[in-house]
């Protein structure tokens, strides 16, 4: 750069000519070189904002561009899922009919060890022992020292202040990630019906939560899909019904020494599953391992209401009785031998003497074995397997439960008429309670065919399809409300004012895994509906080995042991159902129709 010079020797010699000081001349001339030095500075500094300017607003917009973008995206994008992780944790809610949280995800973590950073590594064994008990001392300390594991996990989920005292131990090789479990916070409530989850595959950034039995994993697929944007699964179960019903049971079951339970709440029009119950029962935040010797039944996991194929006893009779009204072959006023009946060197007999003869409607509510028997034959075999199998009783129940899809009644491969005989009051073949709950909403609903469901349904998505004529059914109602309202009936004790209780008692001889029968283990249930008038609500009640003292004697009978708890059941869920009590008798309102 070429500069002029602060001292111009021509202006230096005008100067001193005309007796001035030189210095006012380089004074002058380096306040030229400044200004322009200035000048120069300031245009610099303008091009570098400028430019600084030009690279913001080019940033920005790339931004708000890319936001744009994201906002306008396709929805079937996945929403959740943690930085770095290609594993879709994301999971549904499931709620009941009301809404209310059965299942949800929470945001936890996960405790893993890398041992080449660890500092001490049997001191982090045995700190770990005292924070999480449960976990095999020998096990870890032998991961964490063996020098061939890189990479350890130690819980698949900590709590906040299980993290806490890890970050306190100091240790830098143990090390948390984070990821979503499955939460159930009504703990035991429902277990059968969620099932519960584990984890996936996974990774120290998430792990993918998987369905292991109940709705969770019969709706895996959908719980998981991301086009679903979390729409909850809404199923038809109550909780507060569930709740009460739970809680009844549970105490019924100790008060009558049983070694399980089951009941089953359904709507007898939608086929909803108002509640479910099989005790013992288990909590899906801590689901036990799946036994692999002994009795299934045994163990808490087996669900008795779905999975359990039991003799179900007298509650069969209805349907025997069913069969001779829809062939015409008897009406409830005919008149039945009810002496005891010989076949093939076997005599039958009732429990007590209940005359020579009876009326088909006194059959039913005394619980007329030989009366039964006699009904069977004359309608013929042919005829009591139509109406079984129209009731559901040679396929698994159709309901979105695995467990009770693939449980299948055991029938006999060669049914013969002795056959027909102990099939007519409810031995000789296994079902399930869920089987039977099917079936008596049939019964009640007019003899439309009703198909099992756990998720909530259009209350307008009625069965069409007719298995029973409305006149059969009507006649049918009519019965099993005597079984309840009259002195003589075997379940007196259902009797709950107000709701008009109808239903049959079954008591039936556990069988043994080796054959034949237990002489003092049964299975007592009690199958009923209400109210009789306009039947809303099925209710089976299963106990497994029940027994009472009652004056003195021990008592196994359904009318003693599973009766009482469903009539304190109804007593518990009606008003939460809404259903108004009914005032007046109604027992004369049957009388007419038993006579058509």
């Amino acid at each position: 750069m070429r500069r002029s010079p602060l001292r111009p020797l021509a202006h230096i010699i005008s100067a001193r000519q005309e007796g001035k000081n030189p210095d006012f001349i380089e004074a002058k001339e380096r306040s030229k070189r400044n200004q322009v030095l200035q000048l120069k500075t300031r245009v610099r500094a303008e091009n570098r904002l400028l430019a600084l300017g030009l690279i913001f607003i080019i940033g920005f917009s790339a931004v708000g561009g890319k936001m744009a973008m994201l906002a306008s995206s396709s929805s079937d994008e996945v929403k959740q899922y943690n930085s770095g992780s290609k594993i879709i944790n994301q999971r549904a809610n499931i709620v009941d009919r009301n809404g209310n949280i059965l299942a949800t995800n929470m945001s936890t973590q996960a405790l893993y060890a890398q041992p080449p950073l660890m500092i001490n590594p049997q001191k982090a064994a045995k700190d770990l022992l005292e924070i999480f008990p449960d976990l095999n001392h020998e096990r870890v300390t032998k991961n964490f020292t063996s020098g061939k594991r890189k990479f350890v996990w130690v819980k698949k989920s900590v709590s906040p202040e299980q993290q806490q005292k890890v970050h306190d131990l100091g240790e830098p090789g143990l090390l948390f990630g984070s990821r979503e479990m499955r939460l159930y916070p009504n703990g035991k409530l429902a277990a059968h019906v969620l099932g519960g989850t584990r984890f996936g595959e996974e990774d120290v950034r998430a792990a993918e939560i998987i369905g292991v039995g109940g709705v969770e994993k019969y709706f895996d697929n959908m719980l998981r899909d991301p086009a679903l944007e979390g729409e909850p699964l809404e199923l038809s179960i109550d909780l507060t019904a569930q709740a009460a019903t739970r809680q009844v049971l549970k105490n019924g079951m100790r008060f009558m020494n049983a070694k399980g339970a089951s009941a089953i709440l359904m709507d007898v029009n939608t086929g909803e599953i108002i509640s479910l119950v099989s005790l013992p029962d288990f909590d899906p935040n801590n689901r036990p391992r799946v036994a692999i010797a002994g009795d299934p039944s045994d163990s808490p996991l087996f669900n008795r209401a779905a999975q359990g194929l039991y003799e179900l006893g007298s509650t069969f009779k209805i349907f025997t009785a069913a069969t001779s009204l829809e062939k015409g072959l008897a009406n409830p006023q005919t008149i039945i031998d009810t002496t005891p009946f010989k076949w093939n060197r076997k005599t039958y007999k009732d429990y007590k003497n209940y005359g020579p003869t009876n009326s088909v409607e006194d059959i039913i509510m005394k619980s007329s074995n030989v009366g039964t028997i006699r009904m069977a034959l004359a309608a013929g075999t042919t005829a009591q397997k139509k109406t079984l199998n129209d009731l559901g009783f040679f396929e698994a129940v159709p309901v979105e439960l695995g467990e009770a899809s693939r449980t299948k009644p055991q029938i006999p491969k060669n049914w013969s008429d002795t056959s027909t005989i102990t099939i007519s009051f409810g031995h000789g073949i296994s079902a399930t309670p869920l089987h039977l709950a099917t079936a008596y909403s049939i019964v009640a609903n007019g003899g439309f065919r009703v198909k099992p469901t756990i998720k909530k349904v259009n209350s307008n998505n009625l069965a069409k399809e007719k298995v029973i004529s409305q006149k059969t059914s009507q006649q049918l109602i009519s019965m099993l409300r005597r079984v309840v309202s009259e002195v003589d009936g075997t379940a007196k004790m259902a009797k709950v004012d107000g709701y008009q209780v109808a239903g049959k008692t079954g008591t039936a001889e556990k069988i043994k895994p080796t054959g034949g029968y237990y002489d003092k283990k049964v299975i007592a249930t009690f199958a009923s509906f209400f109210p009789a008038s306009n039947p809303k609500y099925t209710l089976v009640v299963s106990l497994d080995e029940p027994e009472i003292e009652v004056l003195g004697e021990s008592r196994r009978t359904a009318g003693f042991t599973a009766v009482p708890v469903a009539a304190e059941i109804i007593t518990r869920v009606a008003p939460i159902l809404n259903l108004r009590p009914i005032a007046t008798d109604d027992a004369m309102a049957y009388t007419s129709i038993s006579s058509q």
